[in-house]
This record gives C-alpha cells, sequence and structure tokens, in this order.
C-alpha cells in the first residue's frame, strides 16, 4: 500500500528484525524478544504491518492480534512505533487505520491498546482517532517505580451500541 509519495506499508517480515533498530531505539518504546516477533509473525501476520520509506528504511511498524471471545473479541495494538525522524508526517495514525480495518474486516467489537499514563503524545494521538481511556491498569509497566496503564478503546462498526466502550471506574491489577 502507498501512503503519500514517500511511504509503502507492507507486510512485516523476518528480515526487517534485523532492520528496526532504528526504530525500537526509544525510551517509550517497548522492545520484545526475537521469539516473541515471530510469535506475532506465525500468528498473526495481518496484524505486522511496516512503513517503509524509498531506500529501505524501517520507518515506524504496527504489531497487534485479534483476542477474546462473544463480544469480546476484538482487535489489540501489541507495539506501535514510529522513528523519531519520521515522526510527524501521520504514520502512526495510518497505522492505525491500517489495524482497525483488519480488525473490522474479521467482524471485531472494536480495538484497545495499553499506554503508559505518562505518554501524553501517545494518549492525545490516540483520543484524535477516537479512542477513550476505558480503564486504569495499576502497574502494567514494570521499572523503577512501576508505572500504570491506560487502557484505551475505540469501538468498531459491529459494536452498534456502542457497549465496548464504557469507561470502568475502578482501576485494576494486570492479573
Amino acid at each position: 500500500v502507498q501512503v503519500g509519495k514517500m511511504t509503502t506499508l507492507r507486510p512485516f517480515t523476518c528480515n526487517d528484525m534485523f532492520k528496526f533498530n532504528n526504530v525500537n531505539l526509544d525510551s517509550l518504546t517497548e522492545t520484545y524478544g526475537l521469539s516473541f516477533y515471530m510469535q506475532y509473525l506465525a500468528h498473526w501476520p495481518e496484524y505486522f504491518q511496516v512503513a517503509e520509506s524509498p531506500s529501505g528504511e524501517i520507518m515506524g511498524y504496527i504489531m497487534g492480534k485479534a483476542e477474546g471471545h462473544g463480544e469480546n473479541w476484538h482487535g489489540h495494538v501489541t507495539a506501535l512505533t514510529v522513528s523519531p525522524e519520521f515522526r510527524r508526517l501521520g504514520l502512526a495514525a495510518t497505522l492505525m487505520a491500517w489495524l482497525e480495518d483488519v480488525s473490522e474486516k474479521k467482524r471485531a467489537y472494536f480495538v484497545d491498546l495499553f499506554v503508559r499514563v505518562s505518554n501524553q503524545v501517545a494518549i492525545n494521538m490516540y483520543k484524535r482517532l477516537g479512542y477513550i481511556v476505558y480503564r486504569t491498569v495499576l502497574e502494567y509497566y514494570s521499572g523503577d517505580p512501576d508505572e500504570d496503564a491506560f487502557d484505551m478503546r475505540k469501538a468498531l462498526s459491529r459494536d452498534v451500541k456502542k457497549k465496548s466502550v464504557i469507561p470502568l471506574m475502578h482501576p485494576l491489577t494486570p492479573s
């Protein structure tokens, strides 16, 4: 998929794992072991997309999955990141739209994601894209100290009554 004149969206491949350090070297990006990326690539390849520059550089990527049962069937954003030099071009919004479209095709009720409560830039972007803070998950991110996460959601067309985005009033623990 061509995005503007400068960017191509394409499926993530195994070789990309050797090329995406420029994107992952960012304090706000969660990084995982190779087996974690491989698991996503094997189980949910349609949810793993790369934004690539004309020179072949990885500008950003999104990885996610479909999970849940019944009215809790949803698309989940596991990771979304854009390399610092390619920010403010709308790539994150484009990648999110991609994942939402895949989730619509899978008849999901909503898309959800977790974001650090301190990551105001990302929270504001997700709100602009139509996401709401569904609940707070206490100490979701490990660190010193641990940090809470917002579980943010956006209802999809299958959730006609928007039940999936009625916020929970009480925070919960990751367990």
